[in-house]
C-alpha cells in the first residue's frame, strides 16, 4: 500500500513562520466545499458544514485505501476563506455579516465519482444537512502572503494586519482572506491554537 504525505510534500503551504511574513506560490489544489454566511460561534449552519467537510473527506480516504488503488493518506486541515460584502463588517467585528467557505484539501486521485459515493455513504448513516451543499472545486490562489498565529482568533487582528503591510509594500491585496487550521480547538488550549493566515496578492 502506497502513503502519500502532503503535509511534507507541501510543507511550504502548511508550515509557515510565526517570526516573519513569507511569500508563497499556491499551485491549484483541489478541495472539498462549502459555503455559508453568519457567526461562526453561533450560526447552526457553520457546524453542519464542518461536520460534513469531515465526515465525507474520512469516508473517502477509508474507501481509497480499501479500494484496487490501496492508497493510504493523512486528512488534511480545515480551512476556510473569510469575507463581507460590507468590509467595515470586520473591523467592526460584526460576525453576523461575514460569509465563509470551509474547505478541505483533496488528493488528485479524490475525484468527482470518489466524492459522489462518500457523500451517499454518509448519508446512508446520518444525513447531514450540509451534505447536499458540497462540492469538489479545483482553486487557484497564486501569490500570497502567509503567517503563523499562534493564539485564539480573537487575537488575530494584529499578524492580518502585519501580512496586509508586507503585501502594501510589495503589492496589493487581493481575493480572499485565508486561514488554516492547524490545531484541534477541541482540545488544545487556545494559547496554542497554530492558524495560517493566509492573503492572496497581485
Amino acid at each position: 500500500m502506497s502513503k502519500i504525505d502532503h503535509k511534507k510534500e507541501l510543507a511550504f503551504l502548511y508550515k509557515a513562520s510565526a517570526k516573519e511574513v513569507r511569500e508563497v506560490s499556491v499551485p491549484e489544489l483541489n478541495y472539498l466545499m462549502v459555503d455559508g454566511a453568519g457567526d461562526p460561534n453561533t450560526t447552526p449552519a457553520y457546524a453542519e458544514a464542518v461536520e460534513a467537510l469531515f465526515s465525507v473527506s474520512y469516508t473517502a480516504k477509508f474507501a481509497l485505501k480499501k479500494s484496487s488503488a490501496a492508497v493510504d493518506y493523512a486528512v488534511m486541515p480545515l480551512e476556510g476563506l473569510w469575507w463581507a460584502d460590507d468590509l467595515s463588517a470586520f473591523t467592526r467585528e460584526d460576525r453576523t455579516q461575514w460569509r465563509w467557505t470551509m474547505m478541505i484539501m483533496q488528493p488528485s486521485m479524490v475525484t468527482q465519482e470518489v466524492i459522489h459515493d462518500a457523500i451517499e455513504a454518509v448519508r446512508r448513516k446520518k444525513n447531514l444537512p450540509a451534505l447536499s451543499k458540497l462540492r469538489l472545486e479545483a482553486f487557484n490562489e497564486g501569490r500570497c502572503a502567509q503567517l503563523l498565529h499562534i493564539g485564539p482568533f480573537t487575537e488575530e487582528g494584529p499578524n492580518i494586519q502585519r501580512v496586509h503591510d508586507f503585501i502594501e509594500a510589495r503589492s496589493k491585496l487581493s481575493g480572499k482572506h485565508h486561514e488554516i487550521y492547524l490545531s484541534d480547538i477541541r482540545r488544545a488550549d487556545p494559547r496554542k491554537w497554530k492558524t495560517i493566515l493566509r492573503q492572496p496578492m497581485e
